[in-house]
């Protein structure tokens, strides 16, 4: 498993688990439920924040957020 914040720009994964419980309820809402595929759209030019796709949504999320995201490619 790898770490969202890790993935390059147009791959797609699926969400394995969030693992801070500080930021889990504000991902949820978001989309980021485990099972969902998420896109990486693209990244800053400093490459913070990045910009994927969830559930439909086309969403920007920090880098320390992404870290707390494991995925695996599919």
């Amino acid at each position: 498993m790898k770490r969202l914040s890790e993935i390059n720009p147009g791959i797609s994964v699926m969400i394995k688990e969030i693992e801070s419980n500080e930021i889990y309820l504000k991902l949820m809402e978001m989309g980021f439920i485990p099972g969902e595929i998420v896109s990486i759209v693209q990244k800053a030019p400093l490459g913070d924040p990045i910009s994927v796709t969830v559930a439909g949504y086309n969403l920007s999320l920090r880098l320390n957020e992404a870290e707390n995201v494991l995925v695996e490619e599919v």
